[in-house]
């Protein structure tokens, strides 16, 4: 294998399309500067943006957008070893192309296109090799929640969660992704503190959330009310609450490793599978934005959330078994190896 490989990271992110994919790309890009590699992202501006809170110090190759074409175009002339795609809107014919022969990843939720790469990584819980028959072409296939790319600091906070569960409900996290989508944490925070007194909670949310100018000035009176804006200690965060209502994407795996009974509310329509998955193991509640009731719905769940402590011994068995938080360094390990395959194929 090349010694230090040079592996760009294409990672797409936005205020529509949310953080998720340039966090969990960052924590699979840690795990393999680990092993020496030498990690660099395309950084249109809103990647760079999340890269400057939560990955100051990953290099960057500067991109003008992440539209496809422009993605193409600009790959062309960088100089790299390896490339881990994870963007929705790119499909075989632009991976082969920017990969152009070289070892590639693809980061997926959907089996919905062609895919190229020599990996696919979906750590969807009910996905099956079958969902993917007619989208690849001889890849390996990295499926399941095992291979989730979780930051390690949840991982190293696992036994000590798991002792501290089971106790009664004083503290809430709730964690709608850092675009909070049509102001949703404005939403359920002021439903949930109108019904729940005697409750502290944790409300994270990026620094361009719709919400955090409201959410200022209720914290500002109400100091039940805990604001974390671009949250650097999500983990300690995620340890020290009792529950959770959260968001259907990566950070599901987060929650899952420190064992945190939550509720997830589905944000997109992407998001539906997993979350079903997830109800059927009793690994979370689920919600959906979209439905017309809403926040009668909320209400069940964050009362069944507060109240039935078997649910959340329930919550809390199902999803410490779901993921164990090792996924980055699997699928980092996995990669290495093609890496090092490839570079004695060139011999």
């Amino acid at each position: 294998m090349i010694l230090r490989p040079r592996i760009l990271f294409i990672a797409n992110g936005g205020p529509t399309v949310g953080g998720g994919h340039v966090m969990r790309s960052l924590t699979l890009a840690r795990a393999l500067a680990q092993h020496g590699a030498d990690c660099v992202f395309l950084a249109a501006p809103p990647v760079a943006a999340i890269l400057d809170a939560f990955g100051p110090e990953m290099g960057r190759e500067e991109a003008v957008s992440l539209e496809p074409a422009a993605i193409v175009r600009g790959a062309v002339g960088m100089q790299f070893d390896a490339v881990v795609f994870d963007h929705y809107g790119l499909s075989r014919a632009e991976h082969d192309a920017i990969a152009a022969g070289r070892p590639a990843m693809v980061i997926d939720d959907l089996a919905n296109r062609p895919l190229g790469g020599a990996l696919v990584l979906d750590p969807g819980p009910a996905r099956t090799e079958t969902d993917y028959a007619e989208w690849i072409d001889g890849a390996r296939l990295l499926l399941g929640p095992q291979y989730a790319p979780v930051r390690p600091e949840f991982a190293a906070l696992r036994e000590q969660a798991i002792d501290r569960r089971g106790g009664p409900v004083r503290r809430i996290l709730i964690a709608l992704g850092m675009t909070d989508v049509d102001g949703v944490t404005s939403r359920v925070v002021d439903r949930l503190r109108q019904r729940n007194g005697e409750i502290d909670f944790d409300v994270v949310l990026g620094s361009g959330a719709p919400s955090l100018p409201g959410l200022a000035r209720v914290a500002a009176h109400d100091p039940r009310v805990n604001v974390h804006v671009d949250a650097l200690n999500m983990a300690e965060l995620t340890l020290a609450a009792d529950v959770a209502i959260g968001a259907g994407g990566s950070t599901v795996w987060e929650r899952c490793t420190l064992g945190l009974p939550s509720a997830l509310v589905v944000l997109a329509e992407n998001q539906w599978p997993a979350a079903k998955a997830l109800a059927e193991r009793e690994a979370a509640l689920v919600i959906d934005i979209a439905q017309g009731d809403f926040d009668a719905a909320l209400d069940r769940v964050s009362v069944k959330l507060v109240k039935d402590a078997a649910c959340r011994a329930r919550l809390t068995a199902a999803s410490l078994e779901l993921c164990d938080g090792l996924g980055a360094e699997r699928a980092a390990e996995a990669f290495l190896e093609v890496l090092s395959a490839g570079a004695k194929g060139r011999r």
